[in-house]
């Protein structure tokens, strides 16, 4: 299988996208709110634990199930930005599991290069919102966003790929499987939080634009920085802010939004 293949089955990809596409914006901004949260809980990595547990996650997903890394003896996909990043986690509240991951990775100084800078500076053709333009502990980048495929298949799902841990229809009920495609959206947002309360004013993702189109159903509305280049499949650089981000979500996710970001708050606090 090729990398645009694999990345088509891939966490943030895939059957996420789909079911993002085909929901409706006219959800009722409670309803949304309390279906994610009777079922999930976002939390940030406070510790070394919960840190170990993210590495876990990537794990699973990127050198286990879609071979994007090779497989580490210590069970863990870490690298060399992780020392600079705060990460966000999703939990399974009824299993206590945690299903996916999130990290956002923050710049103290000219030595500390987001990861788009390191390896797609060129995809970048938007002067005006080039990460050049802007103080260092002003920008950030979401990365390195995993969900387990335990948490990405229901019934209906005839989508191959999941190569790892395909879900038991018999573990989860119906109820529960429908809030799963929320988990991408709500990493996103937890993203956004752990952004914004640290100052990050300007974000960039790597991401496949057909993600990107998706989420403009949420109203996230990520701007487009150049074409898409061939990084673990087709991706083009794309940036947000938190003006852009909090202006537009549609009335159902901006509650979704404000439950997310009162636990994440709670969390940034307790960070080591």
């Amino acid at each position: 299988m090729n990398w645009s293949k694999k990345l088509l089955n891939a966490p943030v990809f895939g059957n996420i996208t789909k079911k993002i596409a085909s929901m409706k914006v006219n959800h009722d901004a409670m309803n949304i709110a309390e279906h994610f949260t009777q079922f999930l809980k976002p939390e940030v990595a406070i510790n070394e634990i919960l840190r170990n547990e993210v590495f876990r996650i990537r794990h699973n997903v990127y050198c286990e199930e879609l071979a994007f890394e090779k497989v580490k003896e210590e069970g863990m996909e870490q690298d060399e930005f992780d020392a600079q990043s705060i990460f966000s986690m999703i939990k399974h509240k009824p299993s206590d599991t945690y299903t996916s991951c999130v990290r956002v990775v923050r710049s103290a100084n000219e030595s500390e290069l987001l990861p788009i800078e390191k390896y797609c500076i060129n995809a970048i053709h938007n002067n005006k919102l080039h990460p050049s333009n802007f103080p260092r502990h002003e920008i950030a980048e979401i990365s390195r966003l995993a969900v387990k495929s335990d948490f990405r298949r229901r019934k209906a799902d005839k989508f191959k790929g999941s190569a790892v841990g395909a879900i038991s229809e018999t573990n989860y009920s119906e109820t529960e499987l429908r809030c799963f495609p929320f988990i991408a959206i709500g990493l996103y947002m937890a993203a956004a939080t752990m952004s914004i309360e640290t100052g990050v004013k300007h974000v960039y993702v790597m991401m496949e634009p057909r993600l990107a189109r998706s989420m403009k159903f949420v109203g996230i509305n990520f701007i487009q920085l150049g074409d898409a280049i061939d990084y673990h499949g087709m991706r083009a650089p794309y940036y947000i802010s938190p003006t852009i981000f909090m202006e537009n979500l549609t009335p159902g996710f901006k509650s979704l939004y404000d439950s997310i970001a009162k636990d994440i708050c709670k969390h940034l606090s307790l960070v080591e």
